[in-house]
């Protein structure tokens, strides 16, 4: 499983014109699902997401997680993530996950987050998303459950 994410002022989503999630002050994470990724891989990234130190102290040094700021979280899924663009031009996807095991391990890795105490919004799974943010830095971290070890 793979996330960017990006540290953020306001972040939003919408599906044909409508809002379907929005948050303030917090992170958005964009979210791939590889076709070999397990519930475990959707807790790992969850947890290194909450836990992430990426907002400034009272120091204004980068000291304290999305909870301990009293942020928000906008969970967005995006298999693109997934792209390997080794070979040619055109990326290659054949490393996604299938559309229920994704959207199974998407909505996973949201509610390991909202477990956490924290409200999290979501975007709409497979949907034509538009989405908008204010980068907060910017400050953007990548988080692939590949790499735990």
């Amino acid at each position: 499983m793979r996330a960017v994410v990006q540290r953020v002022l306001s972040s939003s989503v919408k599906v044909a014109g409508e809002i379907v999630g929005e948050i303030g002050n917090g992170l958005l994470v964009l979210v791939g699902v590889e076709q070999s990724d397990e519930p475990a891989d959707a807790k790992y990234v969850a947890d290194k997401i909450v836990g992430l130190r990426i907002f400034a102290d009272d120091q204004g040094k980068m000291n304290l997680s999305v909870v301990e700021s009293g942020g928000e979280v906008l969970v967005v899924s995006q298999f693109t993530l997934l792209g390997d663009v080794r070979k040619g031009r055109r990326p290659s996807f054949v490393h996604a996950a299938s559309q229920e095991l994704g959207n199974e391990l998407y909505l996973l890795c949201a509610e390991k987050i909202r477990e956490q105490g924290l409200n999290v919004e979501t975007g709409r799974f497979q949907a034509d998303m538009k989405v908008e943010l204010i980068n907060d830095g910017p400050v953007t971290i990548l988080i692939d459950s590949r790499k735990q070890f």
